[in-house]
C-alpha cells in the first residue's frame, strides 16, 4: 500500500497525521536532510544556478564537470569517468552503446531495468548464463559477449563474493556493472566494486551508477578505460543530453569530509544493529551493506502496526514480487535502533 507524504522521508515520516519511524529508502548516508550538507548544496546553487541545460559539447564549458569526474575516477579506481543527469540515463547510455552487431548482450539474474535494451530478459541463474555464453563463443567468437550485472542485487549472488560471475570466461567478456547501491557506501572510501571486479581480469570493465543513493545528488556516472570513456563522450547521446546540475557536481567535490564522517557513522550503526538482532540469519544480508531483506508479509505488517515503516512494495513493476527490505542510515540514532531491534526480536 502506497503512503503519500509531504516531505523527504528521513528518520521519521508522517502519514495521515500519524508519525512513524522509517527504516526504508536509499538515503544510506542520511545526507538529504543533513543541515551541513544542505547548506553546502545551497551555496553551490547560488554559484551555479538550479540547472544547466546546455550540452557538454558547447563552446562554453564549466570546469566543475572535469574536476568532479577526475575525483570520481580516482575514488573508484578507474582510468576515467563521465557524469550524466541520472543513474538510469547512465545505464541506458552504456546499454545502447553496445546494441550493435559486433556485440552479443547477456543479462545476469536480477539485472536492473536501467541496463536493458528493448525486451531483454535476464538468465535465471549463472549456470544457464555460462552455458549460453560458451555456446555463443563456440559458434561465433568474433562477436564479443557483453554481460550486464547489478553489483548489489540484494539476492547475495553478487556482492561481496561474486561467485557466479567468477565462473564465467571473463577474459573473453566485457562486464557492465550497475553499482548504484555500492558507490559511496561500500569500502572505506565509498569506492564501490570497481577495483574488485577489475581484479577478476575481464576483457573490459565498465561500471555505471546513480550518485543519488550514496552521495544524495541527482546525477549518474560511468567508469572505464580512457579509450572507452572518450568513445562514449564523443557520441551524440552524450552530446545531446543535458548534464547533471553543476551545483550537484560542485557539492560532490566539496562534500568529501561530510561523506567520510557519515560513512563512518553508518558502519557504526550497522555494527551496533547487527549485535542487537537475535536472529540475523532470518534476513538476506550482505556483509558491509546497510540493507536487510526478507520474505515475510506478516513481519512488514507487524512493523507498520507498531509504528515502523520499511521498504515494502512490488519492484520494479506491479507484476513483480514484493520487495521487503530494512534499510539502515547514518541518521538513525542508537535509540531508534534499540526500539526497532526490540520490535524485531519480539516477532522473530
Amino acid at each position: 500500500m502506497a503512503h503519500y507524504i509531504d516531505g523527504f522521508p528521513g528518520r521519521e515520516i508522517t502519514v495521515k497525521g500519524s508519525k512513524y519511524h522509517y527504516f526504508g529508502g536509499t538515503s544510506y548516508l542520511g545526507l538529504q536532510t543533513d543541515l551541513e550538507y544542505q547548506d553546502l548544496f545551497i551555496k553551490n546553487i547560488r554559484q551555479y544556478g538550479t540547472n544547466y541545460g546546455a550540452s557538454r559539447k558547447s563552446n562554453i564549458r564549466l570546469s566543475v564537470y572535469e574536476k568532479s569526474e577526475s575525483l570520481l575516477a580516482d575514488t573508484v579506481g578507474s582510468a576515467s569517468a563521465l557524469t550524466l543527469s541520472s543513474g538510469y540515463l547512465a545505464g541506458q547510455f552504456v546499454a545502447q552503446n553496445f546494441n550493435k552487431p559486433e556485440y552479443k548482450l547477456f543479462y545476469a539474474p536480477n539485472t536492473h531495468s536501467a541496463l536493458y535494451n528493448n525486451y531483454n530478459k535476464p538468465y535465471t541463474d549463472f549456470i544457464e548464463l555460462k552455458c549460453a555464453i560458451l555456446e555463443h563463443l563456440k559458434s561465433n567468437n568474433k562477436v564479443t559477449p557483453v554481460v550486464f550485472i547489478d553489483s548489489v542485487d540484494f539476492s547475495g549472488q553478487n556482492y561481496p563474493d561474486f561467485n557466479g560471475l567468477k565462473t564465467l570466461p571473463l577474459d573473453k567478456i566485457i562486464i557492465v556493472a550497475d553499482d548504484s547501491h555500492g558507490i559511496g557506501i561500500i569500502g572505506n572510501n565509498g569506492e564501490g566494486v570497481f577495483r574488485t571486479l577489475l581484479g577478476f581480469k575481464p576483457k573490459e570493465l565498465i561500471v555505471c551508477c546513480s550518485l543519488g543513493k550514496g552521495y544524495a545528488i541527482q546525477a549518474g556516472a560511468v567508469f572505464g578505460t580512457e579509450d572507452r570513456i572518450e568513445q562514449l563522450g564523443n557520441t551524440a547521446f552524450f552530446g545531446g543530453a543535458s548534464p547533471a546540475a553543476p551545483s550537484s557536481m560542485a557539492t560532490f567535490l566539496d562534500g568529501q569530509d561530510i561523506y567520510n564522517k557519515k560513512r563512518g557513522q553508518l558502519f557504526q550503526n550497522m555494527s551496533y544493529f547487527e549485535k542487537t538482532i537475535h536472529q540475523l540469519v532470518f534476513f538476506n544480508h550482505m556483509h558491509g551493506h546497510p540493507t536487510y531483506s526478507f520474505n515475510s508479509p506478516k513481519l512488514a505488517d507487524y512493523l507498520e502496526e507498531n509504528g515502523h515503516i520499511i521498504t515494502n512494495f512490488n519492484y520494479p513493476a506491479e507484476s513483480s514480487s514484493v520487495m521487503s527490505r530494512i534499510v539502515l542510515s547514518s541518521h538513525h540514532t542508537k535509540k531508534d535502533m534499540d526500539r526497532f531491534s526490540l520490535l524485531l526480536n519480539s516477532f522473530l
